[in-house]
């Protein structure tokens, strides 16, 4: 005999919130006193010299992490949203340009497209890995395309030798965007460092953190000095005279703080175990969910490592008979927290469907002489379907999840769905 379901009067099977996941520890407190008692928050000065980049704390977190994550360059910013911003920027790209993005992000993967000027192009997702499928970015390519973006949602990495075998044909930049799969291995490289440019985010609800803050890594020299100058006011500080090397040299104060760093240092050390213990999670959760009518966990690529920010599920609504908004509810009613129902579109937000973002005349879409308006909202049928009707998560980086929450949460699913009559015959 199956047990009432807590949304229609039984006694929900997570009676009491797990507590929140929480990374920092004594090390970070010691870290950041240690910065606190040297007097410098800060050493960047905007100007030539050794100051140009930055303050121990900032320089030692840049040589760790390089050597962490395996590149030549690690870059520190203050924010991930900066990180992408650079990253485009170092690219060479010319108003009106196309770079290649999902819908499935947060909007600064697109929106650090149009601070350049340039467009961003949204193609399709994989059904199976939710990140962006190599086949729509063939397809949304054009002669103005100089690049792609490669997100890797959720934790693991985008197909990164099919789109190096296209960005190879077209003569294309590839940008991995990592912020939410800081450590997810591809091949035998870390997720993010495979492409020209790429980066992680230490956003307070990543796998590490430092409140705020990013790390831009890469192999190409070149490129690592356009971030550096890009990051602190490059235009007061470059010498050339080269109309190529002067492009897009529009200095910020991408500049991340001494504490910040100092925090961020503990946390990389940290990473490793992090990774591990959602790994932990998902492969329990995998096993107890197995053999759920209609409910596909999200695939991992061969070859790929994932580490779950997190979890995506896919539902077959035909087989289950009863809608996503009914199961959600049933869900959170027996405690499970942190369950998301669908995914943000980003091509359907009204800045992208209308095409404005400069003024209001359209620019960058429309307003270059001679250049017909190219929307950003190309149809992503798949990406739509998964976020109408499809698709759940569970947030894997919102609590620690002890092997006993983690049956509970399992304990949870089952019992929904051993109630699935009930459900459509009251839904």
């Amino acid at each position: 005999m199956t047990q009432r379901l807590a949304i229609h009067g039984g006694e929900p099977v997570i009676r009491e919130p797990f507590p929140a996941y929480r990374s920092l520890g004594e090390e970070e407190a010691v870290a950041a006193s240690r910065v606190l008692k040297s007097g410098v928050l800060s050493a960047y000065i905007g100007a030539r010299g050794e100051a140009f980049m930055g303050g121990p704390e900032v320089r030692a977190l840049e040589a760790e992490a390089a050597t962490y994550f395996g590149v030549k360059h690690a870059i520190a910013v203050n924010s991930w949203t900066s990180g992408l911003i650079t990253a485009v920027g170092v690219l060479d790209i010319e108003p009106g340009d196309e770079i290649i993005v999902t819908p499935w992000t947060m909007v600064a993967s697109a929106t650090a497209i149009l601070m350049w000027n340039a467009i961003p192009v949204f193609a399709d997702i994989d059904p199976e890995t939710y990140n962006i499928d190599p086949r729509a970015v063939e397809a949304a390519i054009t002669p103005r395309t100089r690049a792609i973006m490669a997100v890797d949602i959720f934790g693991q990495s985008a197909d990164l030798p099919a789109l190096r075998a296209i960005a190879v044909r077209h003569n294309l930049k590839i940008i991995s965007d990592t912020a939410q799969a800081p450590g997810a291995r591809i091949g035998k490289a870390y997720a993010g460092t495979v492409a020209d440019i790429g980066g992680y985010s230490l956003n307070y609800h990543k796998h590490i953190h430092s409140g705020e803050g990013g790390i831009i890594v890469t192999n190409d020299d070149r490129l690592a000095r356009r971030a550096q100058l890009i990051r602190n006011h490059g235009e007061a500080v470059i010498e050339s005279e080269e109309p190529g090397e002067l492009r897009n040299i529009l200095g910020f104060n991408f500049r991340l703080g001494e504490i910040e760093a100092a925090i961020a240092r503990e946390q990389l050390r940290k990473l490793a175990s992090k990774v591990a213990s959602r790994q932990r999670v998902v492969e329990q959760l995998r096993e107890g969910l197995q053999g759920l009518e209609g409910l596909d966990l999200a695939h991992v690529a061969p070859g790929n490592t994932h580490v779950y920010y997190m979890l995506g599920m896919r539902l077959d609504i035909a087989r289950i008979g009863v809608s996503r908004v009914d199961l959600a509810g049933a869900l959170r009613a027996e405690g499970v927290t942190g369950l998301g129902v669908g995914y943000q579109n980003v091509h359907r937000f009204p800045l992208f469907r209308n095409g404005i973002a400069y003024g209001t005349s359209g620019f960058p879409w429309s307003g270059l002489e001679g250049q017909p308006k190219r929307p950003s909202t190309q149809p992503c049928p798949v990406a739509e379907r998964l976020h109408e009707c499809e698709f759940i998560s569970l947030n894997i980086c919102a609590h620690e999840f002890t092997q006993a929450e983690t049956a509970l949460v399992v304990d949870a699913f089952r019992k929904v769905w051993a109630n699935l009559g009930e459900l459509r015959q009251r839904g």
